[in-house]
């Protein structure tokens, strides 16, 4: 039997003003299943985590979370409904300390902070030590950690990440992905994943789903991904056409 999605994407086309990025692409995510979506730059990895956030423009297609259509929703009640979106860039409050940082996370649910905010820290105890600093003057992986851990305080029900290891050492690399593989072992939740670092993608992910030029052009479990198969997707989606 087919697990429930609590994320879908049919036939979904997108954009940023006139320019189509997603081509008809349908993608569904289980509701607990963790899925990498790899692909050359430019192939429409980003555009799918800011679609079904809701901060691109869709042009044709069907788009539900949990079951509810959210195409014509804007980006704040999509979050609301447990949609948590960590973006690769700008994803904290540079001249707010760590802990105000979680705090802004947290601000919802103000009762439920001590204890959350406290798994916060026990998943990423750098955050901790480094809780009245701001954020600002964190490293880049430290940003990172804080950025998904904002993003926990408000208990979502899927998690978009973008390019978690992007510009990180690997040693950092190699904290933040296993910080995600517990978030995922112990809450449950789904998990979307967007990333450059295949090894790091396909050691994660129950599925892979590869793009090229904004389609699907492969979508099988993580195991049993063909090195070759994945290395030619990747030069195919490298080329560009006039």
């Amino acid at each position: 039997m087919t697990e429930a999605a609590i994320l879908e994407l049919a036939e979904v086309t997108a954009g940023y003003g006139a320019i189509t990025v997603l081509d008809s692409l349908s993608l569904r995510l289980g509701r607990s299943e963790v899925l990498a979506i790899l692909g050359a730059n430019g192939s429409g990895k980003s555009t799918v985590l800011k679609t079904a956030i809701g901060l691109t423009r869709m042009m044709a297609g069907r788009l539900s979370f949990a079951g509810q259509d959210v195409a014509r929703l804007p980006a704040h009640r999509r979050a609301a409904m447990g949609i948590g979106y960590v973006p690769q860039d700008r994803n904290v409050f540079a001249d707010l300390t760590v802990i105000d940082n979680l705090k802004m996370g947290g601000f919802l649910r103000p009762a439920a902070f001590a204890d959350e905010v406290g798994s916060v820290f026990a998943l990423f105890p750098r955050l901790g030590e480094r809780r009245r600093e701001r954020a600002g003057n964190l490293s880049g992986g430290e940003r990172r950690m804080l950025a998904i851990g904002l993003t926990l305080l408000l208990a979502p029900k899927l998690l978009l990440l973008d390019e978690p290891s992007s510009d990180l050492a690997p040693a950092m690399v190699d904290q933040v992905f296993g910080a995600i593989r517990e978030i995922h072992r112990t809450l449950g939740i789904p998990i979307l994943l967007v990333e450059q670092n295949v090894d790091k993608a396909l050691g994660l992910a129950d599925r892979v789903c590869v793009l090229v030029r904004g389609r699907e052009a492969l979508d099988a479990p993580a195991g049993a991904i063909d090195p070759a198969r994945l290395h030619a997707l990747f030069l195919e989606g490298s080329v560009r056409t006039s």
